[in-house]
């Protein structure tokens, strides 16, 4: 992973905040950490998104759902 230095200025309240938040030590894990959790939200956004989208499954046509629930249509006990 390519790092890079930056030079700017945080807040430290919000800094001090987010660390107690996320379980950090420092600035650079902390900065990290964040946006590792922006991606995160915004990855389970999309994912909300396309389970709430009518179709998106094709659930209700037959091949698609053929032997999902294995043999008898169950596929547990």
């Amino acid at each position: 992973m390519a790092k890079r230095r930056v030079t700017t200025r945080i807040d430290r309240a919000k800094l001090e905040a987010v660390k107690e938040i996320l379980e950090t030590k420092t600035l650079t894990d902390t900065v990290d950490a964040a946006l590792d959790a922006v991606i995160h939200r915004e990855a389970g956004r999309k994912l909300i998104e396309i389970l709430n989208t009518p179709g998106a499954f094709e659930l209700d046509n037959p091949e698609v759902m053929k032997g999902a629930w294995g043999e008898g249509g169950r596929s547990f006990p």
